[in-house]
């Protein structure tokens, strides 16, 4: 019996000492996290900012400027349709947070702005770091 509680104690410690990488459902992370951080820079431009750490350097990005123009949306047909939304004129922009190893690759990328697609779709970094395909 003691031979069997020793034999649980030390799977359980095994165990506890095993981690779990968990795979992320976020299209940027799947996209990028592992690609070399000067692919990423050469594609689409420089950082805005950076910041040396102990064992990593964490940069921000800003890009994919754009003007969208939003239409008008109604309820109804014919003569009873109702305005629902007007048309209007949105400015669409990504910003990311990449943490960078020290053998540059990237660790981790992090929307810090970004807009969501009204029609549901990939959101605007997504499609604009190439992360959608």
């Amino acid at each position: 019996m003691k031979l069997r509680s020793l034999l649980m104690a030390a799977l359980g410690l095994a165990l506890a000492g095993c981690t779990t990488v968990s795979l992320s459902n976020d299209p940027l992370s799947a996209r990028w996290v592992g690609q070399e951080a000067g692919k990423f820079f050469a594609a689409y431009g420089p950082p805005t900012s950076d910041e040396e750490g102990a064992s990593s350097t964490t940069y921000v990005w800003r890009g994919g400027y754009k003007t969208a123009r939003m239409p008008a949306q109604y309820s109804g047909e014919g003569k009873k349709r109702k305005l629902v939304a007007k048309a209007r004129t949105t400015y669409l922009v990504c910003q990311v947070k990449l943490t960078v190893g020290e053998d540059y690759r990237i660790r981790s990328i992090t929307p810090m702005v970004d807009r969501p697609d009204p029609d549901g779709g990939a959101s605007w970094c997504v499609r604009t770091l190439d992360a959608a395909k």
